[in-house]
C-alpha cells in the first residue's frame, strides 16, 4: 500500500520529532556538546598523477580583480554581469586563482609560475606560494627548474623574496626573451607599466645568470614544450607536459576566466599588451586543445584548476575535473 506525503505532514513530523527529542534531552537526557568553530580552511595544494609523473598544485592565493568594468571589454557591461550572475558568480568582483602546478618528472622538480610574492597590488590575499609549497612538502631548494609563462607581476612576483635573494637557490629560470627584454626595460619606467617593470627587473635580473630562454615549440626540458601564444604579453607562452603518454596544457594567462574570456573568447582583457592579438591567439590555440580534447592546468580558474575544454556555438566551456583524493 502506497501513501502519499505532503509537504505539510513532512513538517509536522519534523516539528513533532524535534519537540520529542527537546523534551527527552530536559527529562535528564546529557546536553548535546557544543563544539567549537575551527577556523581554519585545509591545505592549499592538490596532487595528482600524470603518466610516470607526480603534479603538485599549489596555491598563491586568491586574486580579487574588483568590478568587471574596465577590465573585460568589447561586451556591454551589463551583459557581462549578467554572465557572471548566470553562473553563480559575483557581478561585482571578478576573483581569480593562482594556481601553480610543480611537476616531478623524476629527474627534474619543474615550478610553472611563482605568484604575486611581496607585491600586494591585488590585496593581502596573494603571495602565499611558499607556504602551499611548505604544506604540500615540497622544499624550495628542491626545485630544479622554474618556468615562467610570461613577465607578469603575478607571475615572476615569488622568485625572490622580500630580501631581493632567490627563493629557489637551486634553479634554472626559464622564459621567452621578448618577454624579458620587454619587463625589464628600463626605459618604461617613466611609463605606465611602471609597477610591472619595478616588479619584473626586481624579480627576474637577480636570476639573469641562471637564466634560459626557450624557443617557440621548443622542448627546453625533458617532457616540457613551449607553445608560443603571443598578445596578452609579447612574449606570452603556455606549455605542453607530458609524461608516458599523458599530457595536459598549462595555458599561463590564455585565457584567465572559464566564463567571460571562453564564452565569449574574442571579449578582451585590460591587461593584454595587445588585446587584439591575444583575443585572435586565444581562439586558435583554445581550438586546437578542444580540437584534440588535451586536458588543461589553468593558473587562473577556481582552485585547483585542472579540467576540460570543449567548443560551444559562440566559444568554448570549462569543464572541471572532479578532484580525486586518490593517488
Amino acid at each position: 500500500m502506497t501513501q502519499d506525503v505532503s509537504r505539510r505532514s513532512l513538517l509536522a513530523l519534523g516539528a513533532g520529532l524535534g519537540a520529542s527529542l527537546g523534551a527527552s534531552a530536559m527529562l535528564g537526557g546529557s546536553a548535546l556538546a557544543k563544539a567549537p568553530k575551527l577556523g581554519t580552511q585545509s591545505q592549499y595544494f592538490y596532487r595528482f598523477n600524470l603518466g610516470n609523473a607526480e603534479v603538485s598544485v599549489v596555491s598563491d592565493g586568491p586574486l580579487p580583480l574588483g568590478p568587471p568594468k574596465g577590465t573585460f571589454i568589447g561586451v556591454p557591461d551589463e551583459e557581462v554581469k549578467k554572465m557572471l550572475s548566470d553562473n553563480f558568480l559575483s557581478p561585482d568582483n571578478v576573483v581569480l586563482e593562482q594556481n601553480s602546478p610543480i611537476v616531478n618528472m623524476g629527474d627534474k622538480l619543474v615550478l610553472f609560475d611563482t605568484g604575486m610574492g611581496t607585491s600586494k597590488a591585488f590585496g593581502p590575499t596573494t603571495g602565499r606560494q611558499q607556504k602551499s609549497m611548505a604544506e604540500a612538502g615540497i622544499k624550495p631548494g628542491d626545485i630544479d627548474a622554474v618556468v615562467c609563462s610570461h613577465a607578469h607581476i603575478d607571475h615572476i612576483g615569488g622568485i625572490v623574496g622580500a630580501d631581493g635573494k632567490p627563493l629557489f637557490p637551486n634553479a634554472q629560470v626559464y622564459i621567452a626573451q621578448s618577454d624579458f627584454d620587454f619587463w625589464t626595460d628600463e626605459g618604461k619606467l617613466g611609463g605606465p607599466l611602471k609597477d610591472f617593470v619595478i616588479h619584473a627587473r626586481k624579480n627576474l635580473l637577480p636570476v639573469k645568470d641562471r637564466m634560459v630562454f626557450f624557443k617557440d615549440g621548443q622542448e627546453f626540458l625533458p617532457g616540457v614544450q613551449a607553445i608560443s601564444a603571443p598578445g596578452h604579453t609579447v612574449g606570452h607562452t603556455i606549455f605542453m607536459v607530458t609524461s608516458n603518454g599523458k599530457s595536459f596544457c598549462f595555458l599561463g594567462d590564455l585565457t584567465h576566466h572559464p566564463i567571460l574570456l571562453l564564452e565569449k573568447p574574442r571579449m578582451q582583457f585590460s591587461y593584454d599588451t595587445d588585446p587584439k592579438q591575444a583575443a585572435e591567439t586565444r581562439v586558435k590555440l583554445l581550438d586546437m586543445i578542444a580540437t584534440n580534447k588535451i586536458p588543461v592546468m589553468s593558473y587562473h580558474f577556481a582552485w585547483p584548476g585542472f579540467g576540460h575544454i570543449a567548443k560551444t556555438a559562440e566559444g568554448f566551456h570549462y569543464y572541471p575535473e572532479a578532484m580525486n583524493m586518490q593517488l
